[in-house]
């Protein structure tokens, strides 16, 4: 399966503006590409590359005066599975889990566990441990919020989300990664594409997704509580305890996003 996917985001700048910018696939990724996403600027600017804390790729550059352009494109070959199932995986005791997992259980910016460990434990506590509990994680964020972007809202928080019912899709994620953490389960957000390839038509305008890995029996698994179902072509940009680690772009200054386009195509083996 050979998917072509990227982005173009257009900023309206009244002056130059220092931006960090995470667009590019994640490394764990980069084996499978068939034509790198290398970020491309309009006008062309320099950029400078790096890895924040938690391993993802970012480039730092700044943006001049006036309409300013920046975007990937890349070819990617997959598999086309959906999203593994692992229903019998154990969840680890707290004291048995590796050491760089543990900051994945502590509280974040948008995932206040000490507001929602009451309710984790009400609705939660008598499922069975590991992958079912996760899964009634899921189950219960999937029907309890309505999807809608008109209820998109930058400040929202994992416990503003549960009191709303109402979000997108990073608030699904930060939702059961809130609750996964008062479990005791290590939760991270993550970012990226979603292909549509595998859905019927009418199929709704591409965008980025968020979805979220739970540590269980050793190692990540993704959880999905938008969708709530696997899905194929899955593409992970980058990693981090929530949202706020993970901005696709990070601006130091005033802006207008004037545009923004993001696809992911299937392509035949010729194309």
């Amino acid at each position: 399966m050979r998917i072509r996917f990227g982005c173009e985001l257009r900023y309206q700048l009244p002056a130059p503006t220092p931006m960090i910018v995470m667009l590019n696939i994640h490394y764990s990724r980069v084996a499978s590409l068939e034509r790198p996403d290398h970020l491309a600027t309009e006008p062309g600017v320099p950029t400078e590359s790096h890895r924040d804390v938690f391993g993802n790729w970012c480039f730092r550059l700044v943006a001049p005066a006036g309409e300013f352009v920046l975007g990937t494109d890349g070819v990617i070959r997959l598999d086309p599975e959906p999203d593994p199932s692992s229903p019998m995986v154990i969840q680890e005791t707290v004291e048995s889990l590796p050491a760089e997992t543990l900051q994945f259980l502590l509280p974040s910016r948008y995932c206040e566990t000490d507001r929602l460990s009451d309710e984790a434990w009400r609705l939660f506590g008598a499922t069975p441990l590991g992958w079912s509990r996760v899964a009634a994680v899921c189950d219960f964020v999937h029907g309890h919020l309505t999807f809608g972007y008109e209820h998109s809202r930058a400040t929202r928080t994992a416990f503003e989300a549960y009191d709303e019912r109402v979000g997108v899709c990073r608030d699904f994620a930060h939702l059961a990664i809130a609750f996964c953490r008062c479990l005791n389960i290590p939760a991270r957000y993550c970012t990226g594409y979603i292909s549509d390839c595998d859905l019927p038509p009418p199929r709704a305008p591409m965008d980025f997704a968020a979805w979220m890995e739970v540590y269980l029996g050793g190692r990540w698994h993704v959880f999905d509580p938008r969708n709530n179902v696997p899905r194929i072509g899955r593409l992970l940009v980058g990693r981090g305890r929530d949202a706020a680690d993970v901005p696709l772009t990070h601006t130091f200054g005033e802006n207008t996003l004037t545009g923004f386009r993001v696809w992911t195509d299937e392509l035949g083996e010729s194309e």
